[in-house]
C-alpha cells in the first residue's frame, strides 16, 4: 500500500497524505487533484477503491506515428504524464507497418468517446498524405492540438519546435568550425518540418552571400537504413559537414561514413536534430539540435485542456526554441577535410 502511495504521489505531484485522501473519500482535496489520483492509478495499473470504480476518467488520445525514434516516446512520456497530473488518460495509438492506419485509430478513439486529441508527428505534417480524418476532427469540433508542423489549412493549435532557429545553430555550428561543403540530409520533400528547415538553410546560404548547392541536398524516410542510403549521395558530392533533420537520419549518415572507410568527426562532421536518449551515448558521441520536450509537451496539454474546458484558444502556432547541444560528432575543417588528410 504504502509502495501504491508513493508511485501514484510521484505521478501526480502531491504528497501521499493527498493520495490518501484521495482514496479513502475524505474531503479538503480539489476535484481537479481528485481525478488526476484517479487517472493516475489507471494508469499505473492499480485497481481503485471499490466505491471509485464507477468513476471514469476523460480519456485523451495520444497519436505517434512510430516509436522506433526515441523522440516519440520521450514525447509520450512527458505528454502522458501532463495528461495524468490534469485528470486526463491517454489512450496511445502508434501506427505500425501493415497495422491500424491513423484513421482507422480515429474511429476508435471516437468509439471510445475521447475528450480530444493530441497528435504527435503525423499525416498533417505531410502534404501528399490522406488528411481527410482530420477534417472529420475539425467538423466535429472536437479539441486537437498538433506537435510540430503541419499543412497550413489545418485549424488546430500547434506547439512546435522553431525549425529556422534549428537550422541556423546546426549551420553555424559547422560553418564556425571551417567546413565550406555542408551537406543537409532531410525527410521527405513533402515533410512540413523539412520544408521549412530547407527554407531556413536557403536564407542562412543568401545571408553568406552564397547559392545553396542543390547537390548538397538530399531527401530521405526517417529511418537509419534511408539516411545511411541518402547519406552516401552527399559524400559522393564531397561532403565534409552533413546536417540531418533527424537524429536516426544523422546515425545513418555515421555508419555511410564509416562503411566509405572515413571517420567521424576526423573525415565528416556530423550534426543530428531531436537530442533523444542515449545520443550522448553513441560513438562518437552525436552534436545535435535539442527539442525543448518537456515544456513543448506541457504546453500541448495544457492547450488541450483549455478545449476541453470550453475555452477559446489561439490558433497561432506556439514557437519553443531549440537548443544546439555540441558532441564528438563535429570537429574542425583542418581536422575533418578529406583533401588536407590525403595531402
Amino acid at each position: 500500500m504504502s509502495r501504491r502511495l508513493a508511485e501514484v504521489a510521484t505521478k501526480v505531484g502531491v504528497s501521499e497524505a493527498t493520495v490518501s485522501r484521495v482514496l479513502n473519500g475524505k474531503p479538503g482535496v480539489s476535484q481537479a487533484t481528485r481525478d488526476a489520483v484517479l487517472t493516475a492509478l489507471d494508469v499505473l495499473g492499480y485497481e481503485r477503491p471499490t466505491k471509485l470504480r464507477g468513476e471514469r476518467g476523460r480519456l485523451v488520445g495520444l497519436v505517434l506515428p512510430e516509436l522506433v525514434n526515441p523522440i516519440f516516446p520521450a514525447f509520450a512520456e512527458v505528454i502522458g504524464g501532463a495528461l495524468a497530473q490534469q485528470g486526463f488518460t491517454p489512450v496511445l495509438c502508434t501506427r505500425t507497418a501493415g497495422g491500424v492506419t491513423e484513421a482507422e485509430y480515429i474511429d476508435l478513439l471516437l468509439g471510445q468517446h475521447v475528450s480530444g486529441v493530441i497528435f504527435a508527428g503525423g499525416f498533417y505534417a505531410e502534404r501528399l498524405a490522406d488528411h481527410a480524418h482530420f477534417r472529420r476532427l475539425e467538423k466535429l469540433g472536437l479539441p486537437v492540438v498538433l506537435m510540430n508542423a503541419s499543412i497550413e489549412d489545418l485549424d488546430f493549435p500547434r506547439v512546435s519546435c522553431d525549425d529556422l532557429v534549428a537550422m541556423n545553430q546546426a549551420l553555424g555550428h559547422v560553418l564556425s568550425l571551417g567546413h565550406e561543403k555542408v551537406g543537409l540530409l532531410l525527410g521527405p520533400a513533402d515533410h512540413v518540418p523539412s520544408e521549412r528547415k530547407l527554407a531556413a538553410a536557403q536564407a542562412f546560404a543568401e545571408r553568406q552571400g552564397h547559392v545553396l548547392d542543390p547537390t548538397l541536398v538530399v531527401h530521405s524516410q526517417y529511418s537509419l537504413e534511408s539516411g545511411q542510403a541518402a547519406a552516401n549521395r552527399l559524400l559522393e558530392a564531397g561532403a565534409t559537414a552533413i546536417v540531418c533533420a533527424s537524429d536516426p537520419l544523422a546515425l545513418g549518415a555515421v555508419r555511410a561514413v564509416r562503411r566509405a572507410g572515413l571517420d567521424v568527426p576526423t573525415d565528416v562532421s556530423v550534426v543530428g536534430y531531436d537530442d533523444s536518449n542515449l545520443m550522448n551515448s553513441t560513438d562518437p558521441a552525436l552534436t545535435t539540435v535539442r527539442q525543448p520536450i518537456e515544456p513543448m509537451g506541457r504546453a500541448a496539454v495544457d492547450l488541450l485542456a483549455s478545449m476541453i474546458a470550453g475555452a477559446d484558444v489561439s490558433r497561432d502556432e506556439l514557437l519553443f526554441e531549440p537548443e544546439l547541444v555540441v558532441r564528438g560528432s563535429t570537429a574542425a575543417a583542418h581536422a575533418a577535410g578529406r583533401e588536407a588528410t590525403a595531402s
